[in-house]
């Protein structure tokens, strides 16, 4: 019997695909080819003042590093110290604030490092502010406070009666009780943050010498909480709390870190920890120094932070129309014409996101906020007269439009769209300077921030790059104010509620909604397909690259990655 063909089996499919060929031909060289070049020339524009950022920010903090540029060498600083007719009166009041919501983990651990700062006992009130909708944990809490107030600490426990404006409503709120009158200076801790003893020591002497500064901030550090599959002993750990089971980690291990560990109970993941502090260790390193030691002005980070009273009233207070109030703050107060101070050195230990899903949420806030800040205060801004053109210039082009918005939607469209779809067009040519040296330099200046993590750094731009869908996604909703999720405030989880020591406790369950993301199996479906077309038809290798990237995407959309930690 003569073999029968394919064309005679399925005529119409053939047909089919001859018609979509065709078309395709037929609008190919008149409107894609345009377009998609187009989009390259914008995405190279975009990526070359990326590029020129970032190279302005080394030189500057190459500069400071070389000249000894440190803020007790530019502003006036000198050691308190007690004196004798004055007594405690020489220092002056100092608020500490510590907005909490259902910290059941931590909470211990904040309020006792907040408690434990070196500072005259009759200058300083630490007001916990509880937002917490959980009754048991708000009897906790207060049990907490009693106790340190029976030690002889001026703490208090405030409560409102709801959550009007999230962290932003429950600061704004913490000052008007009238105790707080009499404070000049307010520091201010997230749940998670536990400053070292010395913190108001060598934050306040530069608010008391130097009337122009209106806030110093600290540099976070991170204590990431692995998997306890790959770490069993609490020894490893640096700090162990028998009260609350709280594990904080702070050894950089890539045993620790990397892990890809199919377990039958619940499954853990490809740790996220060191990549989301890389970020953030460049964030801190270079871009608050730079702000601080050119401009006098940076975002504040919204804890590990001392403001000076009187500029937060001056600035307007505390405002909640976005989920960034902390830089709308340090923006407002900026254009009054107050300067700030970043302290590289003073170190303020805290908690990274615990899972992805925390990570997500969190990332997608710092995404929208600043896109949806930088659209109300654009004209503000442009208006204002009080400051220099250079700062507007440096605050609009620099912090907002480049760092906020630029890194975030370039790096996507232009990494995990555009030059995926060029391997259907080879007639879109994309030069080796735009595709590869431009690239490579910026991603090699961000690791200095993480020096120690520079063995990550592959792993770590794919990462970013999957995150940048996210945050692109995030950015647009801000810049456009479109979707429900602009003023979304969803708080961080920290790691301690799932770190139990009973034995008696049950695995969680995972629903499957909680463990896949379909846009990112999309995207990497997306970039596998580009990579077998590239493969089988192109001559750039992008294949290498589209393979790398489309796995990437591919094990978080099935959710493997993160920190997940059995209970045990």
């Amino acid at each position: 019997m003569d073999r029968v063909s394919t064309a005679s089996m399925f005529p119409g499919v053939i047909q089919a695909r001859d018609q979509t060929w065709t078309a395709w031909q037929q609008v190919k060289a008149p409107v894609v080819v345009p377009l998609l070049q187009l989009a390259v020339y914008i995405c190279l524009s975009l990526s070359v003042m990326l590029f020129v950022e970032k190279v302005y920010m080394a030189v500057v903090i190459s500069a400071v590093r070389l000249l000894g540029r440190k803020p007790e060498k530019r502003y006036k600083w000198e050691l308190m110290s007690d004196d004798a007719e004055l007594g405690t009166s020489a220092y002056p009041m100092v608020l500490i604030q510590i907005p909490m919501y259902n910290e059941k983990e931590v909470y211990q651990l904040s309020i006792g490092a907040a408690c434990g700062l070196s500072w005259p006992s009759d200058r300083i009130i630490i007001q916990v502010l509880d937002d917490s909708t959980d009754e048991s944990i708000k009897e906790l809490v207060q049990i907490e406070c009693r106790k340190w107030a029976n030690k002889g600490v001026n703490i208090k426990y405030a409560i409102r009666d709801d959550r009007v404006g999230y962290k932003a409503g429950a600061l704004r709120h913490g000052l008007t009780h009238n105790y707080v009158k009499e404070c000049e200076y307010v520091a201010i801790f997230d749940a998670d943050f536990q400053p070292e003893p010395d913190f108001l020591l060598r934050t306040i002497p530069f608010l008391i010498h130097n009337p122009k500064v209106a806030l110093v901030q600290g540099r976070w550090t991170f204590g990431t909480t692995p998997s306890l599959l790959s770490c069993p002993s609490t020894k490893k750990f640096s700090r162990f709390s028998e009260n609350t089971g709280v594990l904080l980690y702070e050894e950089k291990k890539l045993s620790t870190y990397l892990y890809l560990i199919a377990y039958k109970t619940h499954g853990a993941g490809l740790g996220s920890g060191p990549f989301e502090e890389m970020s953030l260790d460049y964030h801190f390193f270079v871009e608050q120094q730079v702000g601080s030691s050119t401009y006098g002005f940076f975002g504040f980070n919204g804890t590990a932070g001392v403001w000076r009273m009187s500029a937060i009233h001056e600035a307007g207070g505390w405002k909640d129309r976005t989920t960034v109030e902390d830089m709308d703050l340090s923006i407002r107060a900026s254009l009054k014409g107050w300067k700030y101070i970043f302290l590289k050195d003073l170190e303020v230990k805290s908690e990274l996101p615990s899972t992805f899903k925390a990570f997500r949420h969190q990332q997608h806030r710092w995404s929208c906020g600043p896109a949806n800040l930088f659209r109300k205060m654009l004209l503000e801004i442009c208006k204002n007269k009080k400051v220099t053109l250079w700062t507007k210039i440096y605050v609009i082009y620099s912090f907002f439009f480049i760092r906020k918005i630029v890194g975030h939607i370039v790096t996507f469209i232009f990494y995990c769209i555009v030059i995926p779809m060029t391997v259907f067009v080879p007639e879109v040519q994309i030069p080796k300077w735009g595709l590869v040296y431009i690239p490579s330099v910026i991603t090699l200046l961000n690791s200095v921030g993480t020096p120690r993590s520079f063995h990550l750094l592959m792993f770590w731009v794919l990462f970013e790059n999957v995150m940048s869908l996210h945050r692109t996604k995030a950015t647009l909703s801000g810049l456009l104010e479109a979707g429900g999720r602009v003023n979304e405030w969803v708080v961080t989880e920290k790691l301690g509620d799932i770190m139990k020591k009973s034995k008696a406790s049950k695995k969680p369950r995972l629903r499957i909604g909680d463990r896949l993301h379909l846009m990112e199996l999309c995207t990497g479906i997306y970039l596998f397909f580009c990579g077998c077309y590239d493969l089988a038809n192109g001559k750039n290798h992008y294949y290498i690259y589209l393979y790398l990237q489309a796995i990437a995407f591919i094990i978080v959309g099935f959710g493997y990655v993160g920190t997940f930690v059995p209970q045990y």
